[in-house]
């Protein structure tokens, strides 16, 4: 369907360019440029980011140009960080005026840039179509000069209703396209002069309801020909959409995966997390095992902690019997959300959770909070300052 709409796209383009005053003519290098085309918006031109090679060889071969013009695109958009066709200096000044008028090398625009104490920075964008949705990013260096994270978005806002994650509370306004979830590690490495060493889809939405796009995306971070990240460097998180973990199960898809659990049982978690009432915790749990005995591969369980809801022992010994009856590891992560009526547990109470969970015997990592002065932290992304 997506290879149908920018083949009728371009059939569009370039009958609307042949019919424009001076009779341009679009398969080759002798056409005058029209200024009334450059002023047509970028979101009328086909986009190149977010393709995949094969689609972009697809693409130049539709414009009556040769395949290998794909792989020197991709290679200029991931490698060399292009962002105007200006810049790919082997291309014919025809070629760059051809291409400038049907497709478009479109970029994210930063609307607020935040730096926090500790070194996050949060990044809130818009797309160049300027649509008036909002979207989050955040860079989170390790303090040691080693991991360096990017946390991204792949909706703008989100269906889920999480009773402790202030996206919950933003208007939902749609799916993120590929291309404006690769352009978020483009933009931030970009602006912080320095390459992640690991990328995260924990940002606003939920990834497995952008399933094709989110697949897409971390196919071109992982692609050695593109961002190069490895896809045990990336990893995506759902809140237990269930068919999308079968999804990505058949798919034998290589990158991490996290499932934010945040209750034991199902009568806790239908009281945090709506989409309980979709998909009960006992086929979460199934999926969970079918997922580190198809793939081999260990899962992450993510567990907000908030006093008096998910601390008790009787949770603890539940998420210990949970945790032994896979692979899994477990990230437990203070609220950060405090403004929903809940408390953020004291370091006395996250240490004694933690020491109910040993028995489990799995790894336990106390994530840290970064970026809270920016509302940057887990939970937090709601484009606020």
């Amino acid at each position: 369907m997506e290879k149908l709409n920018w083949e009728i796209r371009i059939r569009t383009i370039k009958m609307r360019l042949s019919s424009t005053r001076g009779s341009k003519k679009i398969d080759n290098k002798d056409y005058s440029h029209d200024t009334r085309d450059s002023r047509r918006s970028a979101n009328r031109k086909i986009p190149l980011k977010g393709r995949t090679l094969k689609e972009l060889s697809e693409i130049m071969v539709s414009l009556g140009e040769k395949s290998f013009r794909a792989k020197q695109i991709y290679h200029g958009l991931y490698v060399n960080r292009y962002e105007s066709w200006e810049q790919f200096t082997t291309f014919s000044k025809a070629l760059k005026e051809k291409l400038e008028d049907l497709c478009s090398l479109t970029q994210l625009v930063v609307v607020k840039h935040l730096k926090s104490v500790d070194g996050t920075q949060k990044f809130t964008f818009s797309s160049e179509s300027g649509n008036g949705k909002e979207f989050e990013a955040v860079w989170i260096p390790s303090g040691d000069g080693g991991r360096k994270t990017i946390c991204i978005s792949s909706q703008v806002g989100c269906t889920l209703n999480c009773k402790f994650c202030a996206t919950a509370k933003l208007e939902f306004q749609g799916n993120l396209k590929a291309h404006e979830i690769v352009d978020q590690v483009l933009q931030v490495e970009k602006i912080v002069d320095d390459k992640a060493t690991n990328v995260v889809f924990m940002g606003m939405g939920e990834p497995f309801h952008n399933y094709f796009n989110v697949i897409r995306a971390a196919s071109i971070l992982h692609d050695p020909e593109a961002l190069n990240l490895g896809a045990k460097r990336i990893t995506i998180s759902t809140s237990g959409v269930v068919n999308g973990i079968r999804r990505f199960i058949e798919n034998k898809e290589p990158y991490n995966f996290a499932i934010s659990l945040n209750h034991p049982d199902r009568h806790g978690r239908l009281q945090i997390m709506d989409i309980e009432e979709k998909f009960a915790l006992s086929e979460l749990l199934q999926a969970a095992k079918d997922f580190t005995r198809e793939l081999k591969r260990r899962i992450t369980f993510e567990y907000v902690m908030i006093p008096g809801v998910n601390m008790g022992p009787e949770n603890a010994s539940k998420l210990v019997k949970i945790a032994r009856s896979l692979d899994c590891k477990i990230n437990v992560i203070p609220l950060n959300t405090e403004f929903f009526g809940w408390r953020r547990p004291t370091r006395e109470e996250v240490a004694e959770f933690i020491t109910l969970l040993e028995p489990a015997g799995v790894p336990i990592l106390n994530r840290r909070s970064p970026g809270k002065d920016i509302f940057g932290a887990c939970g937090m992304l709601a484009s606020k300052s």
